[in-house]
């Protein structure tokens, strides 16, 4: 009995299998040559900006005191 249209596309093909099995950290870095040379600053960028946006969220809970960070007056 073969299975079904519907369970049969959630199946993982044969070449899925076979791009996803034992894959080394260095293999993986090679994938890295591929990306284009134009999108390295971009990448460079998005990252510095994405750790700036993290640092001042940190910052702000951290040293803000007027930031309710729990519920207060609550009557069990």
């Amino acid at each position: 009995m073969q299975p079904s249209i519907a369970l049969r596309m959630f199946q993982p093909t044969k070449r899925m299998m076979a791009d996803s099995a034992a894959h080394t950290i260095s293999q993986r870095l090679r994938t890295l040559k591929r990306i284009p040379p134009e999108l390295i600053p971009l990448g460079i960028v998005v990252g510095i900006a994405v750790g700036f946006a993290g640092y001042s969220m940190a910052r702000k809970l951290v040293v803000d005191k007027q930031i309710r960070l729990s519920r207060q007056n609550r009557k069990d």
